[in-house]
């Protein structure tokens, strides 16, 4: 009885099949428990930041064109007024402040005050004697509130922006009036997007490519920021 035995070969036309191996991660860390790690890490922050990095990503769009191309959605509208001060006056720009809290209902306990103290500056080729003058200032993402008062004068003016949606949207991507909650939860987005950063490049695969257009998608992206930020610098 005689056998024959045949040796099979691969269809013709069919591809060859990719090891799927990862590009920048040795062959001991490409399997097992740390790529399990590794893929549920790059999931988790993706989806804890998910939800900030729409609003960040929207409000970056208008924010980039604030200069150029501008998107004149974001409105901020301004009220101005002067107010006759109480007599005896308030001593300090504490003493404002609180005062102008009591009357205008605002909150002033976190208010910004700058004070500049009397100078001497020229007009019409003139020595003139410049008043001390004291500035006020409350930011909340929908509000602004300023009011300026020079020592002397018997009323402070005081100005108030009420911005729009888009444009408190916009003074939140800022951090524009916010507390220190609001900075270290944003701060938080900023580190998973780092960490969102190294983990894609571990994960990216030889099934989107070779080696060679990895860094040159990369060296690609790097040089367009360079070239521009650097065009920037040099006007």
């Amino acid at each position: 009885m005689n056998t024959t035995t045949e040796t099979l070969q691969p269809a013709a036309g069919k591809p060859k099949k990719s090891n799927g191996g990862y590009l920048f991660l040795p062959k001991s860390l490409a399997r097992g428990t740390f790529l399990k790690w590794l893929r549920r890490t790059h999931a988790w922050f993706g989806l804890w930041g998910a939800t900030m990095g729409l609003l960040f990503g929207f409000t970056g769009i208008l924010l980039n064109h604030r200069d150029i191309m501008k998107i004149p959605i974001g409105r901020i509208q301004q009220q101005e007024v002067q107010l006759a001060l109480p007599d005896p006056r308030p001593a300090d720009p504490k003493a404002m402040a609180a005062w102008l809290g009591e009357n205008l209902h605002i909150d002033t306990r976190q208010a910004k005050i700058k004070r500049e103290k009397a100078k001497t500056v020229t007009w019409n080729n003139q020595p003139v004697q410049q008043p001390a003058s004291w500035q006020i200032t409350v930011r909340r993402p929908q509000h602004l509130f300023n009011a300026e008062y020079w020592e002397g004068n018997a009323f402070v003016s005081v100005k108030q922006g009420n911005a729009n949606l888009l444009q408190t949207l916009n003074n939140l991507h800022k951090g524009s009036g916010m507390g220190l909650g609001w900075v270290l939860l944003v701060d938080t987005l900023a580190g998973a997007l780092l960490l969102l950063c190294m983990t894609g490049i571990l994960l990216w695969t030889r099934l989107h490519g070779p080696r060679l257009a990895a860094a040159g998608l990369g060296l690609g992206s790097f040089s367009l920021v360079l070239f521009f930020v650097l065009s920037a610098i040099a006007r």
